[in-house]
């Protein structure tokens, strides 16, 4: 069995400005990420930048919490396992 690339190739992080909590931050994710927070927000119904900041907050909740890109990508993680039903 082989694997292969990811649909479109593989690609580096892109930096975006989001506004949470009154304060613009710059994060870095690759653009997957950036797709499946977008996905994740129009199921939601919430602007993009109300799920990052939903996330942000549970984030510094953590005992020793991560940096945001990381809590990000974590959580999207962890939702498209849920939504495919895995633990």
């Amino acid at each position: 069995m082989s694997i292969a690339p990811p649909p479109g190739g593989f690609a580096g992080p892109v930096k975006r400005s989001i506004t949470i909590a009154g304060h613009e931050t710059s994060i870095t994710l690759e653009p997957g990420f950036w797709q499946a927070l977008e996905a994740a927000a129009a199921i939601r119904a919430l602007p993009l930048s109300a799920l990052v900041a939903e996330i942000d907050a549970l984030r510094i909740q953590a005992d020793d919490p991560p940096n945001l890109a990381s809590a990000l990508r974590t959580w999207v993680l962890a939702d498209a396992r849920n939504a495919s039903g895995q633990n």
